[in-house]
This record gives structure tokens, C-alpha cells and sequence, in this order.
């Protein structure tokens, strides 16, 4: 029996980050992955919910929309299994938060505020890397220097992230092998003892914890991201065997006709040796024979 939720799922990635009561595990989580560049000191969470990157299922796909004191807006989003054009969907979706602060009228001056994409993934996406994190920002393709920082893109890639719990050094790498690994662990959270933000994450992470109304809404957040990744592996396994099948069909297919083909290359070839035979019997001069089979003299002879 786990003791803590899934924070893969729906719910469980909501009761982490996206509550007014865990809006201090958001800021410490932000904090500690922007380090050394910025320190929100707090966080408005936005009404008005950004469009999904994938509209087919929002089941493995679920993002907080929030902007900080200065106006900027950070989305973070969780995202399980990967989807087609995964890049060029994450540019759509952070475009369409920076076309949102557009005002009507003449007075406005495009001064749009920076928008923060931050994705945790389940998922490798080779496009991007062999890396656990990736950052993307605008820059000067010959200079390489910073264009500008408006539009910024992290990619977190879990699987890539192997650290063990003693080698988690920052809090960063604790908050990721806390993410990571939060299903699996039956003791105590690490740094739970030593750390008030840690304390807290396992408090609300506590599966006891919930009330018996969220704990319906767990279970069947968690039903349902199950259910939706078998069907995915299902479908995965399904193209495989499929793809198998086909393959092994176009090999037979292809040693049939390799076979009629080198049976009918070996029936010409006996038929003009067969003709070239009779031609040297009836007394053909071997260079005529030559003409006619196209086999060289040195063939004929040896006939």
C-alpha cells in the first residue's frame, strides 16, 4: 500500500502544487529550479485556464497557470506519456499566454511580461537532448548572446534524472527524487526532519491525510491514469505485433518472388546451354555459338 499519493496524476499533481494551502511547495519548487536568477515571493493562481497542449487526453496532461508579483506568468505542467510534435505544441501553448496580455486601444506598448513554461515529463524527447534539463530561451544565432528572456521554456526530463538520495546535493535535486520517487517509498519522505517545505510535502502528500471526498477523487484520478496508460501500452504493443506480422509477411512475400525469380534464372541458363550444345553438335563454328548465347568461348568449349 503506498503512503503517498501519485503526484503523476490529475489530483495528486493539483493537491501539490495547485492549492492555496500548498502555494508555498510551488514557490519553494520555482524558487529552487530559477536559482540565482529569481526569488518569487508570491503567486496568484489564474482563473482562467490555459488550453492543453493535447485536448484528447487531458488525463496524462494537467498544468497550473499562475503569475508572480511582477506580472509574470509561470505555467507548470505535468505531462506522463508523449505526444506528437511535443516541441512545437509547448511554443503554441506559451504564445498563447503571451498573446493573452495584448490590450485593446492605442495606449498599450506591447509591454508583454515574461511567461515561464515549465515541463515535467515522464517521457525522454530526443529532440531536445540526452539531458535531464533544458532550458530554452531566445538568443542571437551568431553571437550566441541572450536576445531576451520573455519567452522561456524548461524542459525536466524524469527519466534522465538518476541521482540516489545521497547524492541529491541542492533542494532542487531533492524536490526531483521526491517527485520521482514519491509512489514508491513506504518510509518517511527524505528530509521530511530536516526541512520545513519537506515536512509539508509529506504532510499533504500523506495518502491518510485526505479527507474521505478527496480520497474519491484520488482514486479515481489515479483509476484513470492507469486505465489510460494501458490502453496507451495496449496500443503500443498492439502496433508492435501488428507491425511484426506485416514484416514477416513482406519477407515471404519478397523469398517468394526471390525464389520464382532465381528459378527462371537457372531455367534460361540451362535452356542456352542446352541450345549452345546442340549448335557445337551440328557443328556451329564456337565463335557464331558465342553470338547467339551470349556464353563466352571458354563456356562452350567446356560444354
Amino acid at each position: 500500500m503506498p503512503r503517498y499519493i501519485n503526484p503523476f496524476c490529475d489530483v495528486g499533481f493539483k493537491r501539490i502544487f495547485g492549492q492555496e494551502y500548498s502555494k508555498p511547495l510551488l514557490i519553494s519548487f520555482l524558487n529552487n529550479l530559477l536559482k540565482g536568477e529569481k526569488e518569487i515571493t508570491e503567486l496568484t493562481f489564474l482563473d482562467k485556464e490555459q488550453p492543453g497542449i493535447c485536448e484528447d487526453d487531458r488525463s496524462l496532461i494537467y498544468d497550473i497557470y499562475c503569475t508572480t508579483v511582477d506580472g509574470e506568468k509561470i505555467i507548470v505542467e505535468m505531462q506522463q506519456a508523449p505526444q506528437p510534435n511535443f516541441k512545437k505544441r509547448s511554443i503554441y501553448y506559451i504564445s498563447q499566454a503571451i498573446s493573452r496580455q495584448g490590450e485593446q486601444g492605442t495606449k498599450w506598448q506591447y509591454n508583454i511580461k515574461a511567461v515561464y513554461l515549465v515541463a515535467i515529463l515522464g517521457f525522454e524527447i530526443p529532440e531536445i537532448g540526452n539531458k535531464f534539463r533544458a532550458d530554452v530561451t531566445l538568443m542571437d544565432m551568431e553571437t550566441h548572446e541572450l536576445f531576451s528572456t520573455d519567452v522561456r521554456m524548461i524542459y525536466l526530463q524524469l527519466p534522465l534524472f538518476t541521482k540516489t538520495e545521497e547524492e541529491c546535493e541542492t533542494d532542487f535535486d531533492k524536490w526531483i527524487y521526491a517527485l520521482k520517487n514519491m509512489e514508491q517509498l513506504i518510509t518517511n519522505l527524505p528530509w521530511a526532519g530536516q526541512d520545513s517545505v519537506f515536512a509539508q510535502l509529506a504532510t499533504i502528500a500523506d495518502i491518510s491525510s485526505l479527507t474521505k471526498e478527496d480520497r474519491m477523487r484520488y482514486d479515481s484520478s489515479i483509476k484513470k491514469f492507469r486505465d489510460t496508460i494501458n490502453v496507451m501500452e495496449g496500443a503500443k504493443e498492439e502496433g508492435f505485433e501488428k507491425g511484426m506480422a506485416k514484416g514477416i509477411e513482406k519477407g515471404r512475400a519478397e523469398g517468394r518472388a526471390e525464389g520464382i525469380a532465381a528459378g527462371m534464372a537457372k531455367g534460361i541458363e540451362k535452356g542456352i546451354s542446352f541450345i549452345a550444345k546442340n549448335m557445337k553438335s551440328l557443328g556451329f563454328p564456337v565463335s557464331e555459338i558465342s553470338k547467339a548465347t551470349g556464353l563466352t568461348e571458354e563456356d562452350i568449349n567446356s560444354l
